[in-house]
Order: structure tokens, then C-alpha cells, then sequence
């Protein structure tokens, strides 16, 4: 045990982001809100308990203090945030300073801070609104504007356990998002204030001149990589940048900062050995290394500041740092302390894709270099042309192949499905962005004041012009994605903890991590999916069968929670129940009334449509409706007075009788969720709508 520990030391204190990142994560998972003092305490009581223990007593604490450090975190962000307000439910006048504008495939939207709401009064957190497509009214941030707009809360979950929209927007400080229902009102015209509002000015201004030159979905993806707003693009590009496992060239992150920071690096060196004073007797790498910090710095300002993007900013700090001192440029312990960094400012993006992708993808990186390093070094061998070519393609290769394998789970996790063909997509695309794309457009940004920008700018739009290409044609192979059943969370834990112990412990022990990561990878397969889903605004049922997966809409049933429903349970496109017959191998059978469904061993469930119960021995009612008594006694039901009090409900039918999780089960009562609506109809009942609407 002593050699064990030996040989792994130094990578004790690589844990301690782990823990943090798990404290946070316990405080999430909570579906109570827990004292304001519970983190700090025990942080602070586990940190003086680990000043006077032993050597493996402050082993075995520092852990707790790590993730009660990490708690604390989430508990202060909570804090820090403003407490969620009322909206009204009508239409209403939104006035506001916009700040930031942001254009769509077709129309804007724009994003107001100082809200006043007539009537409604003033907000303190931020409305987001689409304008309407014909909107003429020229918008800019700092302007002030008047909308007459529908606006609404967040929606909740679309099935328990699903990603909480309600929680994003609590961290990100909105109210709520709305549509415009008619045109803007122009208010006072002003230059936003600050620095914050002059650089939002600023990439918007980019971003408008990129798309002016570069008209359509180069224009689009040339401005996201140099402003970071990727929501021009059309969706039919964005959908092809997913499929063909590219979509990370839209999330500007690493690879962007580290193309910037490379270019800038290489030419500060290159003009300074041009004169031999300089060369001989200025430190050129360290100078390099600095302006190329800085020059990364800018460009994360630049392109908004977002969690990818701070955490590769933070690494190339801790790069810049070790080239001055002298130390190991790249290393697990600069991923540590950026890691542990973002926790303690941002706490609430460790539940999130991103974070998730971005570090994982990192630490696959390092450890997957470090580990076959000496292979590499075999492979250049003399240093010959073509075994530098070789090594090149199979460094290409490797990279894709590591990033893409390790942040994989975590897509599937969250978009329930994987890319077959990223490896061969990103050998292509990556060199293009890296060589062409951003160094043309990072000449054309510089080039800009002084009206020559389009001689970059044409350079750059064909090499957007290829990855488009690439994209498409990769997205259209067969099986390009791959639906995935949903992995419970704990799954994903073990998916987690998994890579985290292949990729920070040392030797042969460091392969017990791959039996965690199988475990969590075969999770899906052990857990049985709810047999039915009801959407929380009660306008549509999902019901899973061996047939594929079946729906029952009402008017205004959201597109969105459809879609959420087909990948968790990985089926094809959904299909209508019918209105009179049988489908699914007769274990549904329906008449106007109402459906009977059998899919387990025991009583069938029935989705009642309009009329009466005309049979109790079932395990389960289903209505959208408001439930109006039945003579059944002790029937389980499912009605719009639950769904609106509770959210989205998932059901599965046993032998037994029928389990019930509803949302509010799953999350209980937190800061984020909206408080209890009222349980009884405010507005008459409607009828549901044919199966066919």
C-alpha cells in the first residue's frame, strides 16, 4: 500500500476539483434548500479539523473540505442571484435598455436590462424578446425601446430529471422570454454605458459587418468564431455541424484561444530574432508568451466570456506562467487549478454540458499525451519528412480520437445521441479553421479600421465555405448519429469518476477506472425507461412501446418537449395515437372516448378523452383535463390539476399497480422553481383536440 501511495504522489491534490465539483453537485441534487451556513460551516470546521490531524487524517478530510468548499459555492452563487418574479400572464408593454442584440436566421433578438412591464411594474432580473421577422426599427445595446410582447417564465423540465431551463435562467439572471406581437418602439437612442455595454456594441457591430460581406451561413459561422454569438446560423448548418461531431467549432473555446494565442506567440517571436540585438539578449520567448496572453485575453473578452472559454483562458494563464518560470508548460495541475477555479466562480455550470465536454475532453488530452508519449517520440524517430508528416496525421488523429471519445458520454447524456464519423470530420475541419479560417479572420478583424477587411475577409469565407462543405457531406453519410438510451444520473457519475481515475492516478491502478467508466456506460441497459411521459402543461402523453413511441396532442403542444421525449427514450418520430383502432401489436386500442393501454403485467392504464370512466379495474387514469371525480375509488390519476401543481409527470405500469414521479418529486422546492400555481381552473375547460391536429 505504502509503494502504491508512493508512486502516486502529487496526484493526491489533483482530487480535490473532484470533490468540489461533487459538493456542488450534491447541492444541486437536493430537492430542499438547505442553510445558508451549511457549506461554509463545514468547510470551515473540516479545515481546522485537518490543521491538527494526523498525515492520513488530513487525507481523509481534505476531501470533505473540497467538497464543502464546492457547496459553499453553489449556495453563494443562490444567494448572489435575484429572487425569481412574477410575470403576468397576458400581453403587455416591456420597455427596457437592450443589451445585446443578436440576429437570428431570420428577425432578432434582443436581450433588456431596467424592465418595466406595463402593466406589471419594474423587473430587476433581465427579459429576453424575439422581435417580429418585418421589425424595420434599427436596434443597438444601450438603446432604449418599448414592445408590446407576450412574455413568459421559463418552462420546466419536459420530463422529471430532464435539463432545468428554469434553473439557467435563474443563474443568468431572466425573468422570463417572450415574442414580440407587434413593432418596436424606438425610445431614445444612446451608446451603451460601460465597458461591458461598449464591447457588446462592439461584437455586434463585428458580427454585422462579417455577416454584410460574407452574406449567409459563412458570414454566420465566421462571425461566431470571432464574436462567440453562434445563434445566426441556420439550422439547418447548425443541425449538419452536429451530426458531423463539428459542433465544438461553434462553441469557441480552446481551440480557438489556442489558434489566437498561437499565432500571436509565433509572430511577436519572429519579429523580434529579425533583429539580432533582440534576439541574442531579450527573453523572446517569455515577451511572446506574454503578448500572446494578452492577445488571448482580448479575444475572450471579444467573444463574451463563457465557461469554455474562461477555463482555456485560465490554462493558458498557468502556460504563460510556466514558460516565465521555467516550469512544465502543459500538466494535470494546471487543469486542477483552473477547474477549482471555475467551481469557486461559477458553480452553477458543473451541472452543464459544457463544462462537463470541455474538461473531460482536456483531461483526455493530457493524460492520453502523457501516456503515449514515448510511442510518439518512436514514431518520428530520425526526424525524417515523411515520419514528420506521419506523426502529424496520427497527432491529428489521436487528439480527435481523445477529445471526442471522452466528452461523447456527456453529449449522449445530454442530446441522447453520438457522432460516428468526428474523427475523419475533425481531421479536416480542425486544420482548416487552425491554418485558414481564424488567421484570415483574425487579419481581416485587424484590418477593419483601415477598410481593408475584404482581403481577408474573401480568403476566409471560402475556407468557411469548405468546413460547410465538410459538415454537410459528413451529416448525410448513413448513421452519421446514433440515438442513445438516456443514462440515468448516477451513470453518469460513474462515467465521470471513471475517466477522472483513468486520467489522474499513475500505473496499472489507474486501469480499475475503466471497469467504473463500462459501468456507467451499461447503465442504460439496466434501468427500465417510465412507460408513459405527460408533458407539464398538460397538452400531450407520450406512451413508450416495443413499436415505437406514440403521442396524444392537444392544441399548443409544445415541439420542444416532443422532441426532449424522443431522445430520452432514443425512438424514432413519434407517431398519433389514432382516433378509432389498434396499434402497436393491440396493446393500445382506442375509441373517442378513450385509449386502453396494456403494456405491462398488470391492469391496463386507460387515457381518457372526453366522457366517463366506464371501468375502475385499471392501475392508472390519464386525462388532460380537470379531473371531475370518477365512482373508482383509490384510482391513480393523472389530470391537469396534478401536472400544473407538480410539472411533467413520467409513469411506469407494474404488476403492482402504477409508480407516479412527478417533476416537483424529482426537484423539489429550490430558488429556481416557481412557486405552486393554483390547483383549481381559472378559465373554462377545453376540449381536447382530435388525435390528428
Amino acid at each position: 500500500m505504502q509503494h502504491v501511495l508512493a508512486a502516486q504522489q502529487g496526484r493526491l491534490a489533483l482530487w480535490l476539483p473532484v470533490f468540489m465539483g461533487a459538493g456542488t453537485l450534491l447541492y444541486f441534487s437536493l430537492t430542499f434548500e438547505p442553510p445558508a451556513w451549511a457549506g461554509a460551516a463545514i468547510a470551515v470546521t473540516a479545515a481546522l479539523a485537518t490543521w491538527f490531524a494526523p498525515a492520513w487524517g488530513r487525507m481523509l478530510l481534505a476531501p470533505v473540505v473540497a467538497a464543502s468548499l464546492g457547496f459553499a459555492a453553489a449556495q453563494l452563487a443562490t444567494a448572489r442571484a435575484p429572487p425569481l418574479e412574477p410575470l403576468p400572464r397576458q400581453a403587455v408593454q416591456v420597455s427596457g435598455i437592450v443589451r445585446s442584440v443578436e440576429m437570428l436566421p431570420e428577425g432578432r433578438r434582443i436581450t433588456l436590462e431596467q424592465v418595466h412591464l406595463q402593466p406589471g411594474g419594474a423587473l430587476r432580473r433581465a427579459v429576453r424578446v424575439r422581435l417580429r421577422n418585418q421589425d424595420p426599427v434599427p436596434i443597438e445595446a444601450g438603446d432604449s425601446i418599448g414592445v408590446r410582447a407576450l412574455v413568459q417564465a421559463p418552462s420546466p423540465p419536459a420530463y422529471p430529471g430532464a435539463w432545468d431551463l428554469q434553473r439557467d435562467a435563474f443563474y443568468s439572471g431572466l425573468a422570463g422570454y417572450g415574442f414580440a406581437l407587434g413593432t418596436s418602439e424606438l425610445i431614445a437612442r444612446h451608446p451603451a454605458a460601460g465597458f461591458a455595454g461598449w464591447i457588446q456594441a462592439l461584437r455586434e457591430t463585428i458580427a454585422r459587418h462579417y455577416q454584410a460581406v460574407l452574406p449567409g451561413a459563412p458570414g454566420a459561422v465566421g462571425a461566431t468564431l470571432l464574436t462567440g454569438v453562434p445563434s445566426s446560423i441556420p439550422e439547418a448548418d447548425r443541425e449538419a455541424f452536429r451530426a458531423s461531431g463539428l459542433a465544438h467549432l461553434l462553441a469557441v473555446a480552446g481551440l480557438h484561444i489556442g489558434i489566437v494565442m498561437g499565432l500571436a506567440f509565433g509572430t511577436t517571436r519572429l519579429v523580434l530574432v529579425l533583429w539580432e540585438r533582440t534576439a541574442l539578449h531579450w527573453p523572446t520567448r517569455q515577451i511572446a508568451a506574454v503578448v500572446a496572453l494578452v492577445a488571448g485575453g482580448l479575444y475572450m473578452v471579444l467573444t463574451g466570456m463563457h465557461v469554455p472559454i474562461i477555463r482555456s483562458f485560465a490554462m493558458a494563464g498557468l502556460f504563460t506562467l510556466a514558460v516565465l518560470t521555467g516550469r512544465r508548460v502543459i500538466s494535470l495541475r494546471g487543469l486542477a487549478v483552473a477547474a477549482a477555479a471555475l467551481i469557486l466562480i461559477e458553480p452553477q455550470q458543473v451541472p452543464g454540458v459544457s463544462f462537463q465536454m470541455s474538461f473531460s475532453a482536456v483531461l483526455a488530452l493530457i493524460a492520453g499525451y502523457e501516456v503515449l508519449r514515448p510511442r510518439l517520440h518512436a514514431l518520428y524517430g530520425d526526424g525524417a519528412r515523411w515520419r514528420r508528416g506521419l506523426l502529424h496525421l496520427a497527432a491529428l488523429a489521436l487528439t480527435s480520437a481523445l477529445a471526442g471519445t471522452a466528452s461523447a458520454p456527456f453529449g449522449a447524456y445530454h442530446f441522447g445521441r453520438i457522432q460516428l464519423y468526428f474523427i475523419p470530420a475533425n481531421m479536416i475541419a480542425v486544420p482548416l479553421t487552425a491554418l485558414w479560417v481564424m488567421p484570415a479572420g483574425l487579419i481581416g478583424l485587424l484590418l477593419m479600421p483601415l477598410g481593408l477587411d475584404r482581403l481577408a475577409l474573401v480568403p476566409m469565407g471560402w475556407g468557411l465555405d469548405a468546413i460547410l462543405f465538410v459538415a454537410r457531406i459528413t451529416a448525410a453519410l448513413p448513421w452519421a448519429t446514433l440515438d442513445v438510451p438516456h443514462m440515468p444520473a448516477w451513470g453518469l457519475a460513474l462515467v465521470g469518476l471513471g475517466m477522472a481515475w483513468l486520467g489522474l492516478w499513475r500505473g496499472r491502478i489507474r486501469l480499475a477506472g475503466t471497469a467504473l467508466l463500462i459501468a456507467g456506460l451499461v447503465s442504460p441497459a439496466i434501468i427500465r425507461p417510465p412507460d408513459l411521459l405527460v408533458s407539464a402543461d398538460a397538452r400531450m402523453v407520450g406512451v413508450r412501446t416495443p413499436s415505437g413511441m406514440f403521442v396524444e396532442r392537444a392544441s399548443g403542444a409544445s415541439k420542444f418537449t416532443r422532441d426532449a421525449w424522443r431522445q430520452y427514450w432514443a425512438d424514432g418520430p413519434p407517431m398519433r395515437l389514432p382516433q378509432v383502432g389498434q396499434v402497436a401489436n393491440d396493446t393500445i386500442v382506442c375509441t373517442e372516448a378513450a385509449c386502453t393501454l396494456r403494456l405491462g403485467p398488470g391492469p391496463p392504464a386507460m387515457l381518457l378523452r372526453n366522457g366517463a370512466v366506464t371501468a375502475c379495474a385499471l392501475s392508472l387514469l390519464v386525462t388532460l383535463e380537470w379531473a371531475r371525480g370518477t365512482a373508482c375509488q383509490g384510482l391513480p390519476t393523472v389530470d391537469r390539476r396534478l401536472l400544473l401543481r407538480d410539472g411533467a409527470a413520467a409513469i411506469w405500469l407494474r404488476a403492482t399497480g402504477a409508480q407516479i414521479v412527478t417533476d416537483r418529486d424529482v426537484r423539489g422546492q429550490r430558488p429556481w422553481i416557481p412557486p405552486v400555481r393554483a390547483s383549481r381552473p381559472t378559465t373554462p375547460d377545453l376540449p381536447l383536440a382530435p388525435a390528428g391536429a
